[in-house]
């Protein structure tokens, strides 16, 4: 069972990286984002619950994210572990996490951090609104602002995951294939 934690800013490529690793190594590749947009369109009760947070302007509460992750992990039971993407993003979280793995015997394998400079990851954004349509990709500020919460909210889970042995650091800059065999060379040493 391999459970791994990928961090990144917005536009580093944990979405594409994700894609390559759920295949190579049987994985279930959780993106809160996905698994939100999945519960609210569906109308479930946990996503009517989310969208009634949201619909406010406040954060979900972590007790609802965690929910929805638990409801993803027990429909993959048969997999060979499982790929978090977007979470945990607060100490809080990862402690949450790291109980409710526990109750399955299992346990964050590592984590993953792609790391690039915010420069060209603002380009990256930049280039990716022109075709996403997602308004946060076009907005230079808007994008700054998301890595400020990113910088923020991530350095405790940095030391947090430091302290146990379980942080890793790649680079993000370079070609597809490039960053996927780094992340590839950490998984396997694992």
């Amino acid at each position: 069972m391999i459970n791994i934690v990928l961090f990144g800013k917005p536009g580093a490529g944990k979405g594409t990286q994700a894609e390559f690793l759920k295949t190579k190594y049987n994985l279930v590749h959780l993106s809160t984002g996905d698994i939100f947009r999945f519960n609210i369109k569906n109308d479930t009760d946990l996503g009517k619950l989310a969208k009634s947070f949201m619909d406010k302007g406040d954060l979900v509460p972590d007790a609802v994210t965690i929910k929805m992750l638990e409801d993803e992990v027990d429909k993959n039971l048969d997999k060979d572990g499982f790929l978090f993407d977007g979470f945990p993003r607060t100490i809080a979280q990862a402690e949450a996490l790291d109980t409710f793995l526990e109750t399955k015997n299992w346990k964050i394998t590592a984590t993953i951090a792609l790391e690039a400079n915010d420069e060209i990851l603002v380009q990256r954004l930049l280039e990716r609104g022109k075709t996403s349509g997602r308004p946060d990709d076009q907005d230079e500020e808007k994008i700054r602002n998301r890595y400020q919460e990113y910088n923020e909210k991530t350095a405790p889970l940095t030391e947090f995951y430091d302290k146990q042995g379980k942080f890793h650091a790649v680079n993000g800059i370079g070609s597809i294939e490039e960053i996927t065999e780094r992340l590839s060379k950490v998984i396997d040493n694992l």
